[in-house]
């Protein structure tokens, strides 16, 4: 992975974080620029209560679009990131940073395009999170996160989480779903029964 990374990101220092630990929280600082080479980032915002919204995951090959944000306006992090499983990250630090974006056309480019599709693919998700249906935020994220064979790894508390809803409201409209045959439910997983029906529904 890292021979296809550009050379200003391919310098920068790798940074080792284990599943379940801490990338940053809310209030801190961004002291890195960060791009992640390997596992997955989790980013999410509490509500009052304390239940977790997830805004968006950092995969391979993807940066921080809040890193981003905040290393630009110089400003702390509304919301906070775990490690999902063991990752690595590319680190260039804040100073560093500021220096590429005045010297090089190609980070700036690199940084500023990056961000662009981060932010497109997090104002759809922010959509679909307040303006869409259950049902369809549900049929959504299932074939998003859904594995070669169909399957969707998560509880009913994982999946209600994900798309902002409450447990016992994801649980009802699975089962719905369940008794049309479109999906199965086994402990800790959904099965996609029939993949066009699901797809219909978003």
């Amino acid at each position: 992975m890292s021979s296809e990374l550009p050379d200003f990101v391919r310098e920068a220092a790798e940074v080792t974080v284990t599943a379940g630990s801490r990338v940053f929280g809310q209030g801190d600082r961004a002291e890195n620029y960060l791009l992640v080479t390997s596992g997955s980032v989790k980013v999410f915002a509490r509500s009052d209560e304390g239940r977790e919204v997830v805004l968006y995951r950092v995969a391979p090959g993807e940066m921080c679009t809040l890193t981003t944000a905040c290393l630009l306006g110089r400003t702390s992090y509304p919301a906070e990131a775990v490690a999902e499983v063991d990752s690595v990250a590319r680190a260039v630090p804040a100073a560093r940073f500021a220096d590429l974006l005045d010297e090089s056309p190609e980070f700036r480019e690199f940084v500023f395009a990056s961000f662009s599709g981060r932010l497109n693919e997090i104002m759809q998700r922010f959509e679909r999170l307040v303006l869409a249906s259950v049902d369809k935020k549900l049929a959504g994220y299932l074939l998003e996160r859904a594995d070669e064979h169909g399957v969707v790894h998560a509880t009913h508390e994982n999946l209600a989480l994900e798309i902002g809803s409450a447990r016992e409201v994801v649980s009802r409209h699975l089962k719905a779903l369940e008794s049309r045959g479109l999906v199965e439910l086994q402990r800790g997983r959904v099965r996609i029964l029939d993949e066009a029906a699901v797809q219909a529904l978003t």
